[in-house]
C-alpha cells in the first residue's frame, strides 16, 4: 500500500453548522491537490480523529477523480450590490436618545 503526503491547513469548528472544516492538501506524483473537506462531529471529538475524518473526505475525493473540488479558487472579498455599496453605518447615539426632549 503506497502513502500519500496530506497537509490539512485552516482547520476550524464551525459552530453554526456543526462541523470540522479544513482545507486538505494531497501530494501525490501529479503535484498537489487541494480540497474542502468538511465532517459533521460535535465540538467534543478529538482533534486526532476529526483530522482522520478529514483525511479521508479528501482521499475519497482524490481517488475518485472529483475534477471539481480539485483545486479551490483563492478566496476574495465579496462583491457588494450596487444598492448596498452607497449606504454607510449609522451611529446611534444612546444617551441622545434618551434623554426626554423638549416640547
Amino acid at each position: 500500500m503506497q502513502t500519500v503526503p496530506l497537509q490539512l491547513t485552516d482547520v476550524i469548528y464551525n459552530a453554526a453548522t456543526q462541523t470540522f472544516e479544513a482545507r486538505v492538501t494531497v501530494h501525490d506524483r501529479k503535484g498537489a491537490h487541494s480540497y474542502a473537506c468538511a465532517i459533521d462531529a460535535p465540538i467534543t471529538m478529538e482533534f486526532e480523529d476529526a483530522a482522520a475524518g478529514l483525511a479521508t473526505q479528501a482521499m475519497r475525493r482524490h481517488v475518485h477523480g472529483r475534477a471539481d473540488a480539485t483545486h479551490m479558487p483563492h478566496a476574495t472579498a465579496p462583491l457588494r450590490s450596487s444598492h448596498r455599496a452607497g449606504l454607510r453605518r449609522m451611529v446611534l447615539d444612546r444617551f441622545a436618545t434618551e434623554r426626554p426632549r423638549a416640547a
